[in-house]
């Protein structure tokens, strides 16, 4: 491709995210802050008989997907290629042939096409999730939002982090050891539910008592912000090894459904309020695969209310994994630093599979690709 193929770059506006840190492989396409479209392609079914994620074949699936998915992304919405300025690809947390593949994909593109490349923090994406609003979806991260705190919920993640401003993170809490989505996940399977367990748990909890069966509430009262969910699946563990007859009738299954998640509806609701009213935050975000479960999303808005703190969860769409929230982020830090601003160039261009979020902020465009 020669330069004469390339517009000016006035007219280069769109921004390409690629998201690829764990099962599912997902493009999206944003031009101006606002989202063109996205594409996702999930690999449920596939780990659904492993009871879980395999990385090998997490990886595999990648490496089959992004570029039909990419080609399908600029037909449905008509965007041309050559218009992309920026491309901007998960560099971290995941697992780490899932997370190159991504990230190697997209450095090519931004090479090919000499676009601007961003390496962009998993957390990070979804602590904005819950500003892309509208219809089409638009990133609105007015100077009225920050400070606020976000709870990330997910299957390998529980995090509590204070937002003063883009890049400026300090993670209040985080799990020492299952993640809430992890315990759903484990409690669900000895249960008998297929993976993704936490989904089936919901449904029935909605129908069942959760006062019927109740079960520990972990680090609820001590002191700082971090969690622990090991001990409550153990408690799960323990408690059907005792009474096997719970799982065996609708009612008592739907029951037993509803005090699991009741335990780690209240942990979670708890100590993020709890964290709200220390730090005098008014504002809290929710986001992360658990943020669709409809239990937890209620118990947040109404303790929210109560104490005069808004709430903004991430819409459904945006709640697992989806390149719409990393291209946002990479728009905004884009804007925020300039294009192709030869100091934003020393950028590690190796992906941090275990990538702290306070460090995030140190991430900063490539430049132009040569």
């Amino acid at each position: 491709m020669s330069d004469r193929n390339l517009p000016s770059e006035e007219n280069r506006r769109l921004v390409l995210g690629i998201e690829t840190s764990c099962d599912d492989s997902s493009v999206a396409l944003i031009r101006d802050g606002i989202l063109v479209g996205q594409l996702v392609s999930s690999q449920t079914t596939i780990h659904e008989e492993y009871g879980g994620v395999v990385p090998e074949l997490a990886t595999r699936q990648h490496l089959q997907n992004l570029l039909p998915l990419t080609t399908e992304l600029f037909r449905q919405t008509g965007g041309n290629i050559h218009d992309v300025a920026l491309v901007a690809a998960t560099r971290g947390p995941g697992l780490p042939n899932a997370l190159r593949t991504g990230f190697t994909f997209g450095q090519s593109m931004a090479i090919r096409l000499k676009a601007d490349f961003f390496g962009i923090h998993h957390h990070e994406a979804h602590l904005f999730s819950s500003f892309l609003n509208g219809n089409p979806p638009e990133l609105q991260l007015g100077s009225a939002h920050f400070p606020f705190i976000s709870l990330i919920v997910s299957g390998g993640h529980t995090l509590l982090v204070l937002v003063r401003d883009l890049g400026d993170y300090q993670v209040l809490g985080k799990t020492i050891d299952d993640a809430a989505g992890e315990c759903f996940d484990k409690v669900a399977k000895l249960m008998g539910f297929p993976y993704p367990g936490g989904p089936h748990i919901d449904a029935l909890a909605r129908i069942g008592n959760p006062n019927t069966y109740r079960f520990p509430r972990p680090m609820i009262n001590d002191p700082g912000f971090d969690f622990s969910f090991s001990g409550l699946k153990t408690a799960v563990r323990y408690f059907l090894r005792d009474h096997p007859g719970a799982i065996e009738h609708e009612d008592s299954r739907a029951d037993l459904c509803a005090g699991i998640q009741a335990a780690i509806v209240e942990v979670l609701t708890a100590r993020t309020i709890q964290a709200c009213r220390k730090f005098g935050i008014r504002r809290l975000s929710a986001a992360g695969g658990v943020i669709a479960n409809r239990g937890l999303r209620e118990s947040l808005e109404v303790h929210s209310g109560r104490h005069g703190i808004e709430f903004h969860p991430s819409s459904m769409e945006f709640c697992t994994d989806n390149a719409a929230m990393v291209a946002a982020v990479g728009y905004a830090k884009w804007m925020r630093h300039g294009r192709g601003d030869d100091s934003l160039r020393q950028l590690e261009t190796d992906i941090r599979p275990s990538w702290p979020i306070e460090e995030s902020g140190e991430a900063c465009p490539v430049g132009g690709m040569e």
